[in-house]
């Protein structure tokens, strides 16, 4: 009988659980996995950097629902992991990533390339293991995937040391199912609950419905709209749930939160019953806790119980898959022809708030670009038919505002952990789940700069992902902070020393292209996205001192919003 080593194991085990495409560096202690991946049908990616190989994996994850996989070697391979690691734990990402590890018997001993990395890793992961035996390396690759993908997904670490994918067996079963006693999700919601929540929901006036992340991640948009429209419920989304609801779907009130809209805040401030869908009330959303919503009886439906009531306390819980809990709650729903005629005054009064502060700039012809005049142009000229990424900061707030996303999916940003770098990877990871698709990473000039590297990635593997970097030459979000409370202290915030980013496209045979007029935007915006074998970096020039608004104070409830 013929047997099998580790990395052999390894990668029939990836092909048995469906995978096709890893991203990945070598080093020491994986060399066997990449002496396997040799002869094995997995795309394997090369990247630039490792933190660049867990956000397209992300990316890659976040658009196609499918979990995104990592191999990286012992040490500063795995180190170099973390921050993407965390970026996925924070938005609820399934991941995989496999992490090479010294031999068993040199654990311990500061071997060369060691790093714990599980125990580094146990506060940002969902689970991680460490495999000390062959015999147990493809129950535990089965039961990895099984965890990141089930209940509330996360990132998954698996550490395999060099002798592990040595060692051989002479045979091997791969498991056909997963039972772990203490991870049961529950994806059922309680049928007493959902008829508590329709009956709150039936008797409120002003009702509002708010939906964040899991509503994607569960594949829930249709779901979600359906109930709104059932019952006529303006309804607004976290930005982890852009796209979760049509962005130009008449009850959609746009963004709430610290740069939220006018409209969608005054509502969730004056609503009388807020539907919390898969989402967590984070701080950016909430503003001021104890002013949150103050008139509102909550209904919060969640797959993960840890999240009820963390952050505000909730009258109805529903635990369970949003998905199916929406289905059983337009199932539920008794004739409503008189509510939908109830809450018109609401509908009506948010309207008006929506028609009188609406998201706004001004663009001069003759003056410096506006970054949202970029965004706009973007929108136009792809019809919204575009997946965008995002960096973090002013950039990812404009692109937010100011680009409408119709459909789940094609919105992908670091909600949670707010990393910055994070935006280019993830369009390459996008765009090699979507080839055909037009992929686009709104950047800033500063967070495009660390992950820069990966554009030797895209060139090599002949991505056509588009870059429109708003460069307004300083840390743009940074910068507005220290303009609104701190006494326009501009300290370390100017980043002008920067390379020319026309050029350095060009150097890693990349097209570089740029605008400083208005004039010039639909130009170079049309002529970037007509390329289709090579990324392209357009360098947009813009006005330094624009500012997002609204903006909520930290610390302040939503409808104290700075709006000029």
């Amino acid at each position: 009988m013929t047997k099998k080593n580790g990395a052999e194991i390894f990668i029939e085990c990836l092909l048995k659980e469906g995978v096709d495409t890893v991203f990945g560096f070598p080093g020491g202690a994986v060399l066997p996995i990449y002496d396997a991946l040799y002869d094995s049908p997995l795309r394997h990616i090369l990247v630039r950097h490792e933190q660049g190989a867990v956000h397209m994996a992300d990316g890659y994850a976040r658009a196609s629902g499918k979990p995104g996989v990592v191999v990286v070697t012992s040490g500063p391979g795995a180190t170099n992991t973390v921050t993407g690691i965390a970026t996925a734990y924070m938005d609820s990402i399934p991941l995989v990533v496999f992490t090479g590890q010294v031999p068993t018997p040199l654990i311990g001993n500061d071997a060369f390339q060691e790093a714990d990395i599980v125990g580094i890793t146990r506060p940002c992961t969902k689970h991680n293991y460490l495999v000390k035996d062959i015999r147990d390396l493809p129950r535990i690759i089965k039961e990895s995937f099984y965890i990141a993908t089930t209940g509330r997904p996360g990132p998954v670490l698996v550490d395999i040391p060099k002798d592990v994918l040595t060692a051989a067996l002479p045979d091997f079963k791969y498991p056909e199912k997963v039972h772990i006693e203490s991870y049961q999700p529950n994806y059922k919601g309680h049928p007493g609950q959902i008829r508590k929540a329709l009956d709150l929901i039936l008797s409120s006036k002003r009702p509002v419905v708010y939906a964040g992340g899991g509503v994607v991640l569960s594949n829930a948009s249709s779901e979600l709209k359906a109930f709104s429209e059932k019952l006529g419920l303006p309804t607004t989304t976290t930005l982890m749930g852009l796209g979760a609801f049509p962005g130009t779907h008449p009850l959609f009130m746009g963004m709430l939160g610290m740069h939220g809209t006018y409209a969608a805040n005054m509502a969730v401030m004056n609503t009388d019953c807020l539907v919390a869908v898969g989402a967590r009330f984070d701080d950016r959303v909430t503003g001021k806790i104890d002013e949150f919503a103050p008139y509102a009886g909550i209904v919060h439906i969640d797959i993960d119980p840890t999240s009820i009531s963390k952050n505000v306390k909730v009258d109805i819980p529903i635990v369970g898959d949003v998905r199916i809990v929406l289905k059983d709650l337009i199932k539920a729903c008794p004739p409503i022809k008189g509510f939908k005629k109830g809450i018109q005054p609401w509908r009506d009064e948010i309207a008006g708030w929506s028609g009188t502060h609406r998201l706004s700039y001004k663009q001069d012809p003759k003056g410096k670009i506006k970054p949202q005049f970029v965004i706009d142009r973007l929108y136009e000229l792809t019809g919204g038919d575009a997946i965008i990424t995002t960096e973090v900061g002013q950039n990812q707030m404009w692109a937010a505002q100011f680009f409408k996303y119709d459909k789940a999916r094609t919105f992908l940003t670091s909600g949670g952990l707010g990393t910055m770098g994070f935006g280019f990877p993830a369009a390459i990871g996008a765009q090699i789940a979507f080839p055909e698709k037009t992929v686009v990473d709104i950047a800033g000039d500063g967070s495009l700069q660390m992950n820069i590297q990966e554009l030797a990635t895209a060139v090599q593997y002949k991505l056509p992902v588009k870059v429109v970097i708003l460069n307004n030459m300083v840390l743009g979000m940074v910068r507005q902070w220290q303009e609104l409370f701190f006494q326009k202290r501009y300290s370390h915030t100017c980043i002008s020393v920067a390379p020319d980013f026309v050029k350095l496209a060009e150097a890693y045979g990349a097209v570089g292209l740029r605008a400083t007029r208005p004039g010039e935007v639909d130009r170079v915006l049309e002529k970037g996205l007509s390329v289709k074998d090579r990324p392209v970096l357009m360098d947009f020039r813009v006005d330094q001192f624009e500012c997002v608004y609204p903006m909520v104070p930290a610390g302040q409830p939503l409808n104290k919003m700075l709006l000029v």
